[in-house]
């Protein structure tokens, strides 16, 4: 009997006012969900003090789960500079977390994990939700849309691995 290969994979979608983060244990060719939430540091708090909360809190939750790997949505720049530095921070931090833990860090686009759940790079916030909750077999759509985009980040991140193990076998 081949032994069931085991992988916790944790996704990140960062922000400073909301941090979405889903965690899924890929078995073999299948995956569910063991957890998924939003991170809101008070807003009435300085920056550097909602960035230590993110960052204590990805912490406990690498602490919790063990997963080999972390997929994080990669910087949107918008318009705005200001907004972007903040959310290149809160990125930062839960990066400086899983590289604490000795953890490989994986960077995929927002179209990159709509694609990976949804077969569309533009996909609405509802779309990835709805596709999340068939995929994991939840028994609600995961609420707010950031726990879902984290959870697609997961999702798009088993999905990149396999593709690799495959390309790694071919001759």
């Amino acid at each position: 009997m081949k032994d069931k290969k085991k992988q916790v994979i944790i996704g990140i979608d960062p922000g400073t006012q909301v941090t979405g983060y889903g965690i899924i244990e890929l078995v073999d060719d299948s995956y569910r969900a063991l957890d998924y939430g939003c991170i809101r540091p008070p807003s009435s708090l300085k920056l550097s003090d909602r960035y230590l909360i993110i960052f204590n809190s990805i912490e406990e939750l690498l602490e919790r789960y063990s997963p080999a790997a972390l997929a994080v949505e990669t910087q949107y720049v918008s318009k705005n500079v200001q907004s972007a530095i903040k959310l290149g921070m809160a990125r930062g931090v839960a990066v400086v977390a899983a590289k604490r833990k000795g953890l490989t860090i994986f960077e995929y686009a927002p179209s990159q994990a709509k694609v990976a759940v949804v077969g569309n790079g533009s996909a609405s916030k509802e779309q990835v939700q709805g596709m999340v909750k068939l995929l994991l077999n939840l028994a609600a759509i995961p609420n707010p849309p950031d726990a879902a985009d984290a959870l697609a980040l997961a999702i798009c991140h088993a999905h990149s691995m396999r593709f690799r193990e495959i390309n790694d076998r071919e001759i």
